[in-house]
């Protein structure tokens, strides 16, 4: 097997062993990005002397008997939102191309790195992060390496692409309203956002303050599970995340759905989508034994309110920008936050009310319920460039509109493991979203990991 075919468990674990080298698994992967990226536009920087180096150390650490990470010498790479030191932190952005270089990495790359894990450099991504289309006006976009004609989602797309198309078994994304979830449902790839303040957003470009979530995508739940471990812990540095403990998950993998009561989300996410979605959902439903629907109250006005709170919060963070250089945003961007710095103040205290108000009543849902399971995205994968899609027998505008079904659930931090649902005969996935309680990303991953087992969920790695 190929170590571009490899996960990233599997890579550590031969790595650990000596059947595999840290610079043959890191080189196997710039080689792979080196023949194909230029078609699939996953990369906006690739590190490759440092990637080398610091696998070149990982094997040399084993060499002298020392003890390895769990991820040891793993290859991944992080939207380019994330610090990398010694380049700038484009967020995909034009403008960001005038800052200084990093001066340290991200948070959560240095605990990757820690763990033994080689980053090979920054993602292709949406402006800003302000998109679900995985379409850059300044990079191009990151395609969807399933069908390269087709979207990747994001706007975490060059992180959805990067994996599905076997450059790196792992990377990182950021989910405001559902730009890790997205790119995993259109990509065919295992997505987790964690709850709201779970892991460190330290050293990385703000979108939305009150909503961005960092988390990692993969092609196994294990992956997963064992990123999201390494990256658990306070960090000072995020006052949002300074006083959680960590809790890993791995060790419950093997526990799976067993004796946990799970729901179908009924209502708003039974409507608006193609029958692709609710045939996805259905199946993973049937496999889980799980018939009872519950509808989330109030689904519909959260996702209002959730893009009221993004374009208010991302107008205050790009205002002084937006008078700058106005000429240098995608225009499709800068005309949303705009619009954001023009909403009155009194209609986003009544989005935070009723925040507040969501927030408690899904609560209550979740005293009776493990899980709810929703679509990830109301279709597959739309066509590169394609303004409209159907939905439900309705036309409705692509970029806004793909993260329907998981805008509700970030608006109040919910943890959430997408998971990729094939169809015999369809080149392209569609993904599920297992919803847990907050702090609860062990029953989530445990249900994602279960429907994995069971083969209703995969993530193979894209024939390029």
């Amino acid at each position: 097997m190929s170590a571009t075919d490899m996960t990233a468990s599997e890579i550590a674990a031969a790595v650990a062993a000596g059947s595999l080298r840290a610079v043959d698994a890191v080189g196997a992967a710039l080689d792979r990005i080196a023949a194909h990226d230029e078609d699939v536009g996953a990369f906006t920087d690739v590190l490759a002397e440092r990637a080398l180096a610091r696998a070149s150390a990982v094997d040399a650490a084993r060499m002298a008997g020392k003890p390895l990470g769990p991820l040891a010498g793993v290859p991944f790479a992080v939207k380019n939102l994330f610090d990398l030191q010694g380049i700038p932190t484009l967020a995909g952005s034009r403008i960001n191309r005038d800052d200084p270089p990093a001066a340290r990495d991200a948070a959560l790359v240095e605990r990757l790195e820690a763990a033994g894990a080689v980053c090979l450099g920054g993602l292709n991504m949406g402006e800003y992060a302000y998109d679900f289309t995985g379409e850059n006006l300044h990079d191009g976009p990151s395609c969807n390496p399933h069908d390269l004609g087709h979207m990747s989602g994001g706007s975490s797309g060059g992180s959805g692409s990067a994996v599905a198309a076997g450059f790196v078994p792992l990377s990182l994304g950021s989910d405001t309203n559902g730009s890790i979830r997205v790119p995993a449902s259109l990509c065919g790839l295992f997505g987790l956002k964690p709850t709201f303040g779970r892991l460190s957003r330290a050293r990385s470009f703000p979108f939305v303050a009150s909503l961005d979530h960092l988390g990692p995508l993969a092609r196994s739940v294990a992956d997963l599970a064992l990123a999201y471990d390494v990256m658990q812990g306070p960090d000072p540095d995020d006052p949002h995340c300074a006083g959680r403990p960590a809790e890993p998950v791995l060790p419950r993998l093997a526990e799976g759905a067993e004796g946990l009561t799970i729901a179908i989300a009924g209502g708003y996410f039974a409507e608006h989508g193609e029958p692709e979605a609710f045939a996805a959902v259905a199946r993973c439903a049937a496999a889980l034994g799980a018939d009872r629907v519950v509808e989330l109250p109030e689904a519909h006005r959260a996702r209002a309110a959730a893009f009221l709170i993004t374009t208010t919060e991302g107008a205050a963070l790009h205002l002084e920008r937006l008078r700058r250089r106005p000429g240098d945003f995608d225009p499709a961007v800068r005309d949303r936050l705009i619009a954001g710095a023009m909403i009155p103040a009194s209609f986003v205290a009544q989005a935070h009310k009723f925040r507040r108000w969501f927030q408690g009543a899904v609560a209550e849902l979740f005293e009776t319920v493990d899980i709810v399971l929703a679509p990830a995205t109301p279709c597959r994968a739309p066509k590169l460039g394609q303004a409209v899609m159907s939905v439900g027998g309705e036309m409705l505008p692509v970029r806004a509109n793909l993260g329907l079904y998981t805008q509700p659930i970030s608006f109040i931090g919910l943890p959430v493991a997408a998971v990729p649902v094939w169809t015999a005969g369809e080149r392209l996935p569609i993904g599920v979203q297992v919803i847990g309680p907050a702090w609860r990303e062990d029953l989530v991953l445990r249900v994602a990991g279960a429907l994995e087992a069971m083969g209703i969920a995969a993530a193979p790695v894209a024939r390029l």
